[in-house]
């Protein structure tokens, strides 16, 4: 065991959004994610709700189509079932945690 930064573990790269899985699980995972600035994921849906904290920068988050503004120390829940998106209004980090059970 060690102490980590979340947000030194995963790196931003121009155009694209990188990740990184810390915890994959049949009850669920963690997973770091680096967007440039532009960078996004497109509407989708998921069958379980995932938890968004903003590590560094901020992001429109739409869930329902209703957008959602998330910075630096916030987060937003996604629930089951409904549609979001994730679009990075300037570089910013994530961190994702999908609960399946």
């Amino acid at each position: 065991m060690q102490v980590l930064s979340f947000k030194e573990m995963v790196n931003y790269q121009d155009g694209s959004i990188v990740s990184k899985e810390i915890i994959k699980k049949e009850s669920g995972t963690v997973t770091l994610f680096a967007f440039d600035k532009g960078q996004g994921l497109s509407e989708h849906t998921a069958p379980f709700d995932a938890l968004v904290n903003v590590l560094d920068g901020q992001a429109e988050v739409k869930i329902s189509g209703k957008p959602h503004i998330v910075k630096e120390g916030e987060m937003i829940i996604m629930p089951a079932n409904e549609p979001h998106s994730v679009q990075a209004i300037e570089k910013f980090k994530m961190l994702l945690v999908l609960i399946k059970k």
